[in-house]
């Protein structure tokens, strides 16, 4: 009898035993998932993020003209003919001026039907032929403009589609608006922290995004060419932007 007690509480002892393992198990991972996710989130700095943007202003000392000639004719070799002869006259003035032959670059070369019909029977009476050749021209010399557009009329020109300005070199003033940017987002944040009644911090990340610059670019299209010549242009100035997203710590 004392034998089968020992036998009874030796298997009641291993039972406990194994029963033991899965609560001790499950007490850890009751533990481990009442542990507040926010103490891992608490670890990463508090920021303050604001856009800062730089500007600076440049006078123009470039002017890109988009300068055609457009000819018309029932013949297509006269109509080439005709294009050609125009388009060395203005090629030539334009040199004449001062005008590097490397500034002067052909942009398009077009030759294209026009078919005619009568209005009242809907037949086709024939065919016009059109030929376009424009080419971009380079000024260095803002104040010849006036004169140039005046006499690239005068030989034959007249297709003036626009006229823009620009600055060749922009490096000193992009990096002069980089730091204005800069200065700027420091700014901001400063206020910010001081209306929020925390101290800032040193800069965490900084973004800048492409740089733009906007010039006055004066319009032209097609007949208006002989008005154009006529009128003073003014080149105004170039604006530099430059922009930047930055985020400083919270202290």
């Amino acid at each position: 009898m004392k034998k089968t007690w020992l036998f009874v509480s030796l298997i009641a002892l291993i039972v406990l035993s194994a029963c033991s393992v899965p609560v001790q198990s499950m007490g850890a991972s009751e533990q481990n998932a009442a542990q507040p996710p926010a103490q891992a989130a608490s670890s990463e700095p508090r920021t303050i993020t604001v856009t800062g943007r730089g500007q600076v202003t440049l006078a123009p000392d470039l002017a890109y003209i988009n300068i055609g000639v457009h000819s018309e004719s029932p013949d297509v070799g006269e109509a080439l003919n005709e294009n050609n002869q125009k388009s060395q006259d203005v090629a030539a003035v334009i040199q004449e001026l001062g005008v590097s032959p490397q500034d002067i670059q052909t942009s398009s070369f077009n030759i294209y039907p026009q078919p005619q019909w009568d209005p009242q029977t809907g037949q086709t009476t024939g065919t016009i032929y059109a030929v376009d050749n424009t080419v971009n021209v380079t000024v260095r010399d803002l104040q010849m403009i006036g004169q140039l557009l005046d006499v690239v009329v005068q030989s034959g020109a007249n297709s003036i589609n626009g006229i823009s300005f620009d600055v060749e070199d922009k490096t000193a003033a992009e990096s002069q608006a980089r730091q204005l940017a800069v200065d700027n987002a420091r700014a901001q944040a400063q206020e910010l922290a001081q209306m929020t009644g925390v101290s800032l911090g040193a800069l965490q990340s900084l973004t800048v995004n492409p740089q733009g610059y906007i010039g006055p670019v004066y319009e032209g299209r097609g007949g208006m060419a002989q008005d154009l010549a006529a009128v003073p242009i003014a080149a105004g100035q170039i604006v530099i932007t430059v922009d930047v997203n930055a985020s400083f710590i919270i202290e």
